[in-house]
């Protein structure tokens, strides 16, 4: 391969995008991506995840760089471990955007994710984990989850797909409190005005990089505002179909090395 390639800041997602299904990174995409640094770029890791979920994975992969983690809410630099900025959700909005989004669809199920480096994901009567093997903490009582500051809380509805909830709640509260789809079973209500893009900015930044600079790979819709902010954008075979719809290009899916393909491909020119 040639060192030769056209962004200097390569930012992925984790979920559905560089990890496979049994959250690993394969060699080969782990080869683009070192190859791709030796050629000169920055890579970020955005993710949905806080950073407690988000550690062992970076840990794995030797990562020392900049991580945007929690939708935008956290900057962590992994190679000093080190919370470099947090936005937290205020609690008292988010109960109020709750009570509006169950005035209109019924009973939710919910989980929270807590500030800091070390914040436990709390979980709620009824919710239903999907994330895969990642630590939570199961609360009974509701009023447990609201004890300590908070980036996000989870909302699960019992008959509403994801799409149809994530909907709802953006009618009922989006004046309030964002709302994302993040995966499946994972709609989110974050800070109003918090995405992935927010984030992403913050960091690249920091590395004195701009959306021009910028290729960005995802497959879920909490993908799209830093699909706005990126020069080229590449969703995954598996994305949701809102996601395809931006994109500038659709590659393989994560369980066959796509973002590999695409650096790949760069790097020879």
């Amino acid at each position: 391969m040639s060192s030769s390639f056209p962004y200097r800041l390569v930012a992925t997602d984790l979920d559905g995008t560089l990890l496979r299904a049994d959250h690993t990174v394969s060699e080969r995409t782990r080869e683009a991506l070192a190859a791709v640094t030796s050629a000169g770029a920055a890579h970020i890791i955005v993710t949905g995840r806080a950073v407690p979920w988000t550690r062992h994975i970076l840990d794995s992969l030797g990562y020392e760089g900049l991580a945007v983690c929690g939708q935008g809410a956290q900057v962590y630099d992994a190679g000093t471990r080190r919370l470099l900025t947090s936005v937290t959700l205020d609690r008292q909005l988010a109960g109020l955007a709750l009570a509006k989004i169950e005035a209109e669809v019924g009973p939710l199920a919910l989980a929270a994710s807590r500030d800091g480096l070390d914040g436990d994901v709390v979980v709620g009567p009824g919710y239903e984990v999907l994330e895969g093997p990642l630590p939570v903490i199961r609360c009974t009582d509701i009023a447990d989850m609201w004890s300590k500051p908070l980036n996000k809380v989870y909302i699960q509805h019992p008959r509403l797909t994801d799409d149809e909830l994530a909907q709802a709640a953006q009618d009922a509260a989006g004046g309030l409190v964002g709302v994302t789809m993040a995966g499946e079973g994972i709609v989110e209500l974050l800070p109003l005005g918090l995405t992935k893009a927010t984030g992403l900015s913050l960091a690249a930044r920091r590395l004195g990089l701009k959306p021009e600079h910028t290729i960005a790979f995802g497959d879920m819709p909490n993908d799209i505002p830093m699909f706005t902010w990126s020069a080229h954008t590449v969703a995954m075979a598996n994305a949701h179909e809102d996601v395809k719809a931006v994109a500038d290009e659709i590659t393989t899916s994560n369980e066959t090395d796509g973002i590999a393909v695409v650096l790949e491909r760069l790097l020879r020119g």
